[in-house]
């Protein structure tokens, strides 16, 4: 069997996201994305070397300031975008909030991170970044979780 061309390789994006409740609020992250203010979870991409569980307490401390206990596995998700095809496979993860700093710097394009009712968000669905944000919503407000254990790093 001849193994596939390098340019044939499919190489999603793999991203990290957090579901943080406090009060019965969610944490999000307003961001930048061109000239629109989205919303989001904390979020972002693993990168080389870490565990998902260290990259989602890593995005979510520079997203929001928020130190974060990672609790259960809430699922894994694939979304192509329409626009372009690139497609990305995000990790959620519910956790607890632990510590804030409200004097650290947030990494752009977070324009501030804020507390909201799963209500609230789901009010806002047109500022959503992506059908990602209220899947892993929607999914964990249904009672999702898996063991930590089932994410694994080797």
């Amino acid at each position: 069997m001849i193994p596939p061309s390098p340019a044939a390789r499919w190489h999603p994006d793999t991203t990290v996201a957090a579901i943080v409740v406090r009060d019965g609020r969610l944490l999000v992250v307003e961001e930048r994305v061109g000239d629109a203010l989205v919303l989001n979870q904390p979020a972002g991409h693993l990168e080389a070397g870490e565990s998902l569980l260290q990259a989602v307490c890593r995005e979510t401390l520079e997203e929001t300031g928020w130190e974060i206990e990672p609790v259960a596995f809430v699922g894994a998700y694939q979304w192509a975008v329409p626009d372009d095809g690139r497609e990305f496979l995000r990790m959620a993860f519910a956790a607890r909030p632990l510590r804030h700093d409200p004097e650290r710097r947030l990494d752009a394009p977070v324009e501030r991170a804020l507390w909201l009712s799963p209500q609230a968000l789901a009010a806002e669905a047109a500022r959503h970044r992506s059908p990602l944000v209220w899947r892993v919503v929607a999914d964990w407000l249904a009672g999702q979780r898996f063991p930590l254990s089932a994410v694994q790093r080797l």
